[in-house]
């Protein structure tokens, strides 16, 4: 019944799409086009389905299904994002909003959240006060970014996606100058946490305070950013970037934590906490080619994550615990490596170094409308990786179609070669409005 209605469903949404006319329209020109809106919106409404084929012998699909294995699931989804604007006189309020549901073997799942709403007051040009819950975007890198002190992490696989912000209270100031110091601008922070407010953040009540000094020194911007509070740890960071010619930019990041507190296994199998100083970086680059091949690399250093030894403890626990379970039917060791998994081994990339790749072409062979891709995740430290080609066809006025087909490689015991999937095909079709 599932894979009717997905297949059904799919019908339709591909009908409307080669219904809908890609002719070009008249030309106008109206001066009112021109003149800013008190209110502007707009968003996407997305259908989506994705086949998954399911690594069973690895170590997070063992840790997720061990009572009910499953070699495959096929789920299906819609979402609608909402965004905008609305200006009066020097008040301009902002949001993302959005609502998703979807539907596989296993369960339906469905949730809608509101990622932005703040209010902006700019009395003068030079100042501009934020209140509400809002996306500060701070940092250079694509993929990661290590100064990201109050966002929440990226998702290096679909990094441009809209994310959830933080409720709080921002002040920006800038100045223009003559010289080679050309902006001068400060922008500051303050973050509460509290029950209800930001509650995953960190610690309860508190208030937390950000600041990051912006400069732009000749063609350099540079940012200089500190964090302080007792949700998290005190952190310091730095970031740039430049172009070394119109079609060539590098950019760098670091950040540094001097007392961080980790979960880890230790050899003997116990799960303990340590406290370290922690020195995070990324180095990237963007080039675009006059063929409009546009590249993007950049090495992360993730000094927050755990060495290839202490990842095998970790593997090793969840095999010890499917012979267990296998030989007895006690899951007390997957019970252990559940608990020491949330929020430590489980994450995105739980490893130390990284490299991330994407290449696009727009329009290969002249081929309107029509871009492929290609997006690679190396862990430098087993060798393990994620390589994602995919197709994106705009040829329908608002509409966006994207085939993508996910690999993950790897040997026993590496981070991709544990993870819960082997490989993922996912078709997405779009209509922006």
């Amino acid at each position: 019944m599932l894979q009717r209605r997905i297949i059904f469903s799919l019908v339709i949404a591909v009908v409307f799409t080669v219904s809908s006319p890609a002719g070009a329209e008249e030309f106008s020109f109206d001066l009112d086009e021109f003149e800013k809106k008190s209110l502007e919106w707009g968003g996407y409404a997305e259908l989506k389905w994705d086949h998954t084929d399911i690594n069973q012998n690895s170590s997070f699909s063992l840790l997720d299904s061990y009572l009910d294995p499953r070699s495959s699931l096929d789920r299906f989804s819609t979402t609608l994002q909402l965004d905008g604007n609305y200006n009066k006189g020097v008040v301009t309020f902002n949001w993302t909003a959005q609502a998703y549901a979807q539907q596989d073997q296993e369960r339906w799942a469905d949730n809608a959240d509101i990622f932005e709403a703040y209010a902006s007051i700019k009395p003068t040009p030079q100042a501009t006060l934020d209140m509400g819950k809002k996306v500060f975007k701070w940092g250079k890198g694509y993929a990661w970014n290590p100064v990201g002190f109050i966002d929440r992490p990226k998702d290096p696989n679909n990094p441009e996606e809209a994310m959830e912000g933080y409720i709080g209270v921002g002040l920006d100031l800038i100045k223009s100058l003559s010289g080679p110091l050309q902006t001068v601008a400060l922008t500051s922070v303050a973050l509460p946490v509290w029950r209800d407010v930001n509650e995953d953040f960190g610690q309860h009540d508190n208030v937390n305070f950000a600041a990051k000094l912006y400069l732009l020194y000749r063609d350099v911007d540079i940012d200089l950013l500190w964090y302080t509070g007792d949700s998290r740890s005190s952190r310091y960071g730095l970031d740039f970037s430049t172009n070394l010619a119109a079609n060539f930019e590098i950019h760098a990041e670091v950040a540094h934590i001097p007392k961080q507190s980790q979960r880890f296994l230790t050899a003997d199998g116990s799960i303990e906490t340590r406290e370290f100083a922690d020195t995070s970086y990324l180095l990237g680059l963007r080039y675009l080619t006059e063929s409009d091949i546009t590249t993007i690399i950049e090495y992360y250093h993730n000094d927050d994550g755990y060495s290839e030894d202490e990842q095998d403890r970790f593997f090793q626990l969840v095999a010890d615990a499917d012979s267990l379970y296998q030989a007895s039917g006690d899951d007390a060791l997957y019970l252990k490596a559940a608990e020491v998994s949330q929020g430590a081994y489980s994450q995105s990339q739980a490893g130390r170094n990284y490299l991330y790749a994407r290449v696009t072409k727009k329009e290969p062979f002249e081929l309107l409308y029509f871009s492929p891709g290609l997006t690679a995740i190396v862990n430098l430290d087993d060798h393990s990786y994620s390589l994602s080609p995919e197709a994106v066809y705009t040829g329908f006025t608002n509409w966006e179609m994207r085939l993508r087909l996910s690999l993950l490689e790897g040997a026993s015991f590496s981070e991709y070669g544990e993870k819960q999937n082997e490989n993922k095909l996912e078709l997405r079709l779009r209509y922006f409005f």
